[in-house]
């Protein structure tokens, strides 16, 4: 299988998005707190850009959860077509495999990346990402449900995590659910916005 990886930043209490995901609120309510390490905070650290480039990298493929790609729920509303956050050109440059209940024809957007929408739950998005990846490696992007769902079925290979030192309180928490955690650290980078810390699994 391709080496695959995922990258999650956290609050303190383990949260990876805050409550009432919304359009204006992708994160949740103070969701985006977590983020400041890596999207244009001042007080942002030569170890916080290299933990970006980790986050950054590029990779042949990627697995998202649907919550992720956008916040509309249920079927897909035709009138208004959604095609995620990032504008017409997504950072992603490769195929994105979103887990979803609703099927959905593929959407290619500029630069590379094309939205493939997956029913058949996150085993049958894996494969088709290993499938695309080839040599290059896949990502699993998130959001929590689907990184949780490729912690326990044991395909990450390196998992990164970026705690930043706030509190949410509530919201959507990234370790509730996961099994195991055979991983051992091989490197932490701290700044005084985020400890980054980067794992690898324990063969």
């Amino acid at each position: 299988m391709p080496h695959t990886t995922s990258h999650m930043s956290i609050s303190l209490d383990g949260f990876a998005a805050g409550p009432d995901q919304s359009r204006e609120n992708p994160l949740g309510r103070r969701g985006i707190e977590v983020h400041t390490w890596h999207i244009g905070d001042p007080r942002a650290t030569a170890e916080d850009k290299a933990a970006a480039e980790w986050l950054m990298r590029p990779r042949g493929a990627y697995v998202m959860g649907r919550n992720m790609y956008g916040p509309v729920r249920g079927g897909w509303d035709t009138e208004d077509e959604w095609t995620g956050w990032w504008g017409p050109e997504p950072p992603y440059h490769a195929p994105v495999f979103v887990l979803t209940h609703h099927a959905h024809d593929p959407i290619p957007m500029e630069g590379g990346t094309t939205f493939h929408f997956v029913t058949g739950g996150f085993d049958a998005a894996y494969a088709a990402a290993c499938e695309a990846a080839g040599d290059q490696g896949v990502d699993i992007a998130g959001g929590a449900s689907t990184v949780r769902q490729a912690l326990n079925a044991g395909v990450v290979d390196e998992f990164t995590v970026d705690i930043a030192p706030v509190l949410l309180g509530s919201g959507e928490r990234l370790f509730d659910g996961v099994e195991s955690f055979g991983y051992e650290p091989v490197e932490v980078l701290h700044s005084p916005l985020a400890t980054h810390i980067r794992y690898l699994r324990i063969s």
